[in-house]
């Protein structure tokens, strides 16, 4: 029989709103879609000297579908190759339904390029997707279907095909973690889900085998929710998330590596963050504005086994709707230190939601997080910050906008949200970020790397051939197109609107070096276009460069 368990929370929120409003439950039937028989439109990409970004839920041809939705994305990166990156989402493929399904890309060149071979189980409810990798190079993709049971695919051949699902107990808001440590333990799977939906009499489970077989579920003291999982260079396994009385806590275990006892866990740890997670804001209504993280230096440097929590919290001291506060322990997650605001705007109307941490190698905490602070009066408008530490969190970089400003309350998938976290994965050199954006027009998903000593060893120029500048925009009269065209090949410059139709082939022939054109914002036919949203594309060689642009 399955029973589903509910929790009882005691907040400013009924139990109702904190449990059901991000719960996934199937609402609509499935429907086939043949995506390859939808319109498109150019994907969105972005490059700069120390940062690009590249649209991942794309068609067989590289263009943006119209008409699909995509969301709440995961992503692993191999330890062996880091140049084999997957990232996993919500796949909707109407946006008229919100019945989702296990959808997936994947690079095999650094992030640079894009496949969407489809979904995992097409026309299977599916939702909640949590990646990671293990030591040898083997990805998990864990997935929650309508049941409140989770599954664990996994590739373990270095190649690209899925093998079957293993039953791996679950519930909703799960989160997967893998020991990398390289010891007895390395390759055990954690997970860990919020108890409120279950069908089992718990919370976590592992798995000691390499997911072939899991636990049964395992109770949590004081029964946490929408929070992440770590690893320590011992072994030991940390998780976070929020209590029913609205706490912040850290839960321990130095059981969890031994598969020969039980899974044990230690009492619960307050961090105090000034505030705690929420959910339900305007600007995510049916969503949260981001979920706890934890994570562990592992490096041989003077922060090993320092512990550290970041989430976006609604504040208690200013009552800020959502700041990115960050604390740490140096006891093994005994005690934590007073929180600091990682960002660092003046006031306390923004929102900095969807607040992602993680932990290099080395030591460095990479953070990001969705901001408002330039957004228009009466609007959301948001743009993906990044900040670093070097010094185990004392300090951070300037914040650094690292993406263009964008709408998240468009586009949903009836549900109405963007989902209710991002992903982010740290090596030594970069930070991979798996996060969601509305530049086309709908919600897609977006592969960011991130260079935090400011260059990716590669400009525009060198990346695409292209050094690709559009002024001014937004556009009121007439764009200059900017660019310089990689050798001596044939060269096309189009504009497209948001529906994918083309307005207008500006140039069409082959050309070397820098170029600049005038576009007097009409179309083909010699008529001035509409104001509202156009994809200006350039095409030199091999080499495909799309930018947005906004006619008023």
């Amino acid at each position: 029989m399955c029973v589903v368990l509910l929790q009882t929370a005691t907040s400013q929120h009924t139990s109702a709103t904190i449990t059901q409003l991000p719960k996934e439950e199937v609402n609509h039937p499935y429907q086939y879609v043949d995506r390859e028989a939808m319109p498109t439109s150019p994907a969105y990409e972005q490059i700069a000297p120390n940062f690009f970004t590249k649209q991942v839920n794309i068609a067989s041809n590289g263009d943006n579908i119209i008409g699909d939705a995509a969301n709440e994305p995961s992503l692993a990166v191999d330890p062996t190759n880091p140049d084999r990156i997957v990232v996993g989402w919500r796949q909707f493929d109407d946006v008229t339904s919100d019945f989702r399904q296990a959808g997936y890309g994947y690079s095999t060149n650094g992030g640079y390029d894009w496949r969407f071979p489809g979904v995992l189980n097409p026309g299977v409810f599916r939702s909640d997707p949590v990646l990671d990798f293990d030591n040898q190079g083997n990805f998990y993709y864990n997935s929650l279907q309508g049941n409140f049971e989770c599954d664990v695919f996994s590739i373990k051949d270095g190649g690209v095909v899925w093998g079957d699902p293993v039953p791996a107990n679950g519930g909703d808001k799960q989160w997967m973690r893998i020991d990398r440590t390289g010891g007895p333990s390395a390759g055990h799977n954690y997970s860990y889900w919020n108890n409120s939906f279950t069908t089992c009499m718990g919370a976590f489970t592992r798995s000691t085998d390499d997911a072939e077989s899991f636990e049964s579920c395992v109770a949590i003291p004081s029964n946490p929710f929408w929070g992440t999982l770590a690893v320590d260079a011992d072994a030991n396994l940390y998780l976070t998330g929020r209590t029913a009385s609205e706490a912040i806590v850290v839960i321990k275990s130095i059981t969890a590596k031994d598969p020969n006892v039980p899974v044990s866990f230690s009492s619960t740890i307050a961090v105090d963050l000034d505030g705690t997670l929420n959910v339900a804001e305007p600007i995510n209504p049916q969503g949260l504005l981001g979920q706890a993280w934890v994570d562990v230096d592992v490096s041989v440097g003077p922060g090993r086994d320092n512990v550290y929590v970041l989430a976006s919290v609604k504040r208690n001291s200013s009552g800020d709707p959502a700041d990115v506060m960050f604390a740490k322990s140096t006891d093994g997650g005994a005690t934590f230190s007073a929180p600091i605001r990682i960002n660092t705007d003046v006031g306390t109307d923004a929102f900095q939601w969807f607040g992602t941490m993680s932990v290099a190698p080395n030591g460095r905490i990479d953070a990001v997080w969705l901001d408002t602070r330039d957004a228009p009066a009466g609007t959301f408008n948001s743009v993906l910050y990044y900040s670093f530490s070097e010094d185990q969190g004392d300090t951070w970089s300037p914040n650094t906008p690292i993406s263009e400003s964008f709408d998240p309350r468009i586009g949903y998938p009836v549900q109405q949200k963007m989902g209710d976290y991002f992903d982010m994965k740290s090596d030594d050199n970069f930070a991979h970020i798996a996060w969601c954006g509305t530049f086309t027009g709908g919600q897609d998903v977006y592969y960011t790397k991130v260079s935090p000593d400011g260059t990716l060893g590669v400009s525009a120029a060198e990346f695409y051939g292209t050094a690709f500048t559009v002024a001014p925009n937004p556009v009121t009269n007439q764009a200059s197109i900017r660019f310089s065209a990689f050798g001596s090949v044939e060269t096309s410059v189009v504009v497209h609107d948001i529906l994918g139709r083309k307005v207008i082939t500006l140039l069409h022939r082959e050309v070397k070096g820098p170029q600049e054109i005038t576009w007097n914002l009409t179309s083909s036919q010699g008529q001035r276009i509409n104001s509202g949203i156009y994809f200006i594309t350039i095409i030199n060689g091999s080499r495909k460069e799309t930018k947005k642009v906004i006619v008023k």
